[in-house]
């Protein structure tokens, strides 16, 4: 039999113990048998092998190859110039590598600063008596004191319970305290066991004694989390198109340099020099910037989401968001403010809202509020130099309501009878000016039996008859349909000496209240942004269904929506679950779902080919949050467990924050492609060079070290201005991007290399030209790679390929948009972008120390002129092709 249907002394028996706890003797036998009551951190791997990991991806592993194959050739040419383009390759991984990690250590030290553990001491029996222990030091059978405000430390069985009420949301997701007992239960469910305090839960109100029957790992926490850790965690969008692209990258410039070798092969070049030629094409032609720019435009994206209060912590996760067609959300402090509030009250005539009642006639409705003020089981604590009431949240709503509209008057506490499970009530006893007043609070139906009179809207006593008290009952469910937590608040008047059995009679009912966890200000916007958006958003809660349902109608998320429970959810087939959420109208939830379920509903999604990002606070959330493509935790009520599986953490708990980072991920995908664009635009003006090389037997217009500039120095700066573009107006109001849609697509490539960079190479090859020919040079005479002339004529090339990039760089903001529609007040940093890559090319071009470092001479000003032409039609032609673009959608859209 499960310990929850035991009786209390055969639950003690069973584990071999006593009311009054172990022996210290046999307490330590027992921590060594069964270990140390202690949660496994969620497993991490060690940091060599994260640190390893930025440096073995699969694009880091082409860059490792091209750099391998830089220095292979320049041991076998030392004239080639490729040891420093090796050394150059071999630095980008390093502090690319350096940069991931550190963006990385940097996120898991803010998640540290937030995490919050299980509490560090409990009052333990021992040898007949209270001690304060370790948490660590619990076993199977110490028997152990809790009390309103305690976290419980690890899974008990109650042996003694006084009106005991604990918060379970952490494992089951249930935001109202649940009350506790001793009794046995058939509850096959240790979540749901009403004699179960498990560890990682809190108690809100009340006191008891309890039996620990599963320390560690060995309890339910302990459960979820190995859940947590034997949930996969699946590569990020991004993760795998980066891996797609080095690929093609890969096999592009092995294919280019089989090519270049079958050309020079063809020609008559020798074999070693063509061979070793060939495989300066192919390191050459690996776009060594493309991996820090993307790193580091994610790097900006998310500390423009930490802005927003996103924290990431991985870096793909940033662009993974803004892929999500799916958000998987929990209701309790994400859409809710996971605060009680008194916002309705029915009295024996009519509704009326609260902050009604306390504008129009608040003293006529005394007793109500006076009721809410005194009967309560919570204590006031000092904090920060402040009371503060702790305790269940409903009554601290109810305190708070009655101190708003009432001032605070004395009125001692002679006795109480305390919430029970059975009774479903309270009453305290006060001594007041005239004799005594009872007030007495609980379920509407435990109440409203006890009731003979009702206050109505004057304030008057008008006698409790049938059709009042089913009127009354109707009112209160009506309010739970509504997603309210109903009370009933009463009251009455005792003379001296009445029996305490007899307290609980001829009761006053003071009138119904409906609280309510009211939902966040901002959640609503943001639901009908995420509609716009093409985002479906589903409720997953551990909460009641009635109360899921209300906050979905109020929130705009669903008017009529099928809600599935965790019982139906438990008889589901994969197949009926993923054609529960074919819904056409979309509108389904989920409630009392356990943490397996909840990771049920995420995996079905992504069989469905969803982009998945779930949220979640508690332990049982970690699963699923795992599973997810984009794992959200809370920040601030959220559990360590959850913080540490999930891929970003909201530092305000606020479901409209997901909404902004996913505008920002969906911005980071375009400014990827922005600057892709950009970068693989300069890679055709570096291929013509070395084909009419061979093809056309001319002197080499590009050498190595100048691709160099170009691809590590001049491009970087302004392609990372691309990466931090703000998203667009109209971002949130386009459908997600395909789950097949591609990074690198036959449009962007034929934009980039049949378009743009052919512009670039027709400047480039003229500006050599052009200072060959002003020279005198005749085609086929040789030039000495030493002599000034063929100096200053590769440093035209180099200096054409720059200045047509700069101007590339404000064509590229945008594949349809015009250049000089964007502006540039969105995107300050383009300015200084462009900037950097004057100074450079400045710096390379007129410094002698960039003239001996890449092989370069000054440049009289009409070769700069001379290349002005080329960029001017560069640009007024593609602002023609945009034009043309757009004038094509729109007449598709009409």
């Amino acid at each position: 039999m499960r310990i929850s249907q035991l009786s209390v002394d055969e639950a003690i028996a069973s584990l071999r113990s006593g009311r009054d706890g172990l022996a210290s003797v046999e307490a330590q036998r027992r921590l060594a048998e069964f270990g140390p009551n202690r949660i496994e951190e969620v497993r991490r791997a060690p940091l060599a092998l994260r640190a390893a990991r930025q440096f073995t991806h699969l694009f880091a592993v082409v860059l490792w190859v091209a750099a391998a194959l830089a220095f292979w050739v320049a041991v076998h040419d030392p004239a080639s110039g490729m040891a420093p383009l090796g050394f150059a390759i071999v630095g980008v991984i390093v502090v690319n590598g350096a940069f991931s990690f550190w963006q990385e250590h940097r996120a898991e030290e803010a998640i540290a600063a937030l995490q919050a553990i299980l509490p560090r001491h409990a009052i333990v029996l021992r040898d007949g008596a209270a001690r304060v222990l370790p948490i660590d030091v619990l076993v199977p059978g110490d028997v152990i004191l809790v009390r309103e405000g305690d976290d419980v430390p690890a899974d008990c069985r109650l042996i003694e319970a006084a009106a005991l009420r604990v918060n379970v949301a952490t494992v089951t997701g249930e935001s109202v305290p649940q009350p506790r007992s001793a009794e046995p239960t058939d509850e096959p469910d240790p979540l749901a066991a009403r004699c179960l305090l498990l560890a990682g839960t809190s108690v809100v109100a009340g006191e008891g004694r309890a039996l620990v029957y599963a320390t560690g790992m060995r309890t339910e926490f302990g459960r979820i989390v190995r859940l947590t850790q034997a949930a996969g965690e699946p590569p990020s969008p991004l993760q795998l198109e980066i891996a797609r692209l080095s690929r093609l990258v890969a096999a592009a410039a092995a294919t280019l340099g089989l090519v270049f070798f079958l050309i020079g092969q063809a020609i008559g070049l020798p074999f070693w020099a063509n061979f070793l030629f060939a495989i300066g094409i192919l390191v050459a032609n690996v776009p060594e910037g493309l991996l820090p720019t993307v790193t580091l435009a994610l790097a900006m994206a998310t500390q423009r989401m930490a802005r927003r209060n996103a924290l990431i912590r991985r870096l793909p996760a940033a662009e993974a968001l803004g892929a999500a067609t799916v958000i998987v959300t929990d209701k309790t402090g994400t859409l809710t403010e996971n605060r009680m509030t008194a916002v309705r009250a029915f009295l024996a005539d009519g509704a009326h809202d609260i902050a009604q009642l306390a504008a129009h006639a608040a003293a006529r409705f005394a007793p109500l509020f006076e009721c809410a003020r005194h009967c309560h089981g919570l204590r006031e604590v000092a904090e920060r130099g402040r009371a503060r009431l702790v305790g269940d949240p409903t009554e601290v709503a109810l305190v708070e309501m009655a101190n708003r509209v009432l001032p605070a008057a004395p009125l001692p506490r002679v006795d109480e009878i305390p919430f029970d499970s059975e009774r479903r009530r309270m009453a305290t006893l006060h001594r007041a000016r005239g004799g005594l007043l009872l007030y007495c609070k609980g379920a509407p139906e435990s109440v409203l039996a006890l009731a003979t009179r009702a206050l109505d809207s004057r304030g008057e006593r008008v006698a409790m008859d049938a059709a009042l008290r089913a009127r009354l009952a109707a009112a209160a469910d009506d309010m739970a349909e509504q997603g309210l937590r109903v009370l009933a608040l009463a009251f009455r008047e005792i003379s001296e000496g009445v029996p305490r059995e007899n307290l609980e009679s001829d009761l006053v009912l003071a009138g119904l209240v409906g609280l309510a966890d009211p939902p966040r200000a901002e959640v609503p916007e943001a639901i009908a942004t995420c509609r716009s958006a093409g985002i479906r958003v589903i409720m997953v809660t551990g909460d009641h269904p009635q109360t899921a349902r209300a906050i979905a109608r109020q929130i705009g998320l669903a008017r009529e929506p099928a809600v599935v429970t965790g019982a139906r959810l438990a008889r589901m087939t994969d197949a009926q679950l993923q054609l529960t959420l074919d819904r056409a109208d979309g509108e389904v939830l989920f409630a009392r779902v356990t943490a397996d379920q909840k990771m049920r509903v995420v995996d079905a999604l992504k069989r469905k080919g969803e982009v998945v990002a779930a949220t979640g606070d508690g332990v049982n959330d970690a699963p699923a949050l795992k599973r997810a493509d984009i794992g959200i935790a809370m920040g601030v009520t959220g559990t360590d467990v959850a913080r540490e599986t999930a891929d970003m953490v909201l530092l305000d708990d606020n479901f409209a924050s997901i909404v902004a980072a996913i505008e920002e991920g969906r911005a980071v995908f375009k400014n990827i492609r922005k600057f892709l664009t950009y970068i693989l635009t300069s890679n055709v003006p570096e291929l013509v060079p070395y084909l009419a090389f061979v093809l056309l037997r001319i002197p080499l217009p590009l050498t190595v070290a100048q691709i160099l500039a170009v691809d590590l120095g001049t491009d970087v700066l302004p392609a990372l201005a691309l990466g931090a573009e703000p998203p667009a107006p109209d971002t949130m109001r386009q459908p997600p991007r395909p789950r097949s849609e591609r990074l690198l697509t036959w449009g962007l490539l034929a934009r980039a290399y049949l378009w743009l960079g052919v512009f670039e190479a027709a400047a480039a090859m003229a500006a050599f030209f052009f200072v060959l020919a002003r020279a005198g040079w005749r085609y086929g005479e040789p030039i000495a790679p030493t002599a000034p002339l063929y100096l200053e004529a590769t440093t035209a090339c180099l200096a054409a390929i720059v200045v047509m990039q700069a101007v590339n760089l404000f064509l590229c903001r945008d594949d349809r948009a015009s250049a000089f529609a964007l502006g540039l007040r969105s995107n300050p940093l383009l300015v200084w972008g462009l900037a950097a890559e004057v100074a450079l090319i400045a710096a390379i071009v007129y410094t002698p120390w960039g003239q001996t470092l890449f092989g370069t001479s000054a440049l009289p000003a009409d070769v700069w002129l001379f290349v002005l032409p080329f960029a001017a039609a560069m640009l007024v032609l593609e602002e023609a092709r945009k034009a043309v673009c757009r004038g094509s959608r729109s007449r598709s859209a009409g």
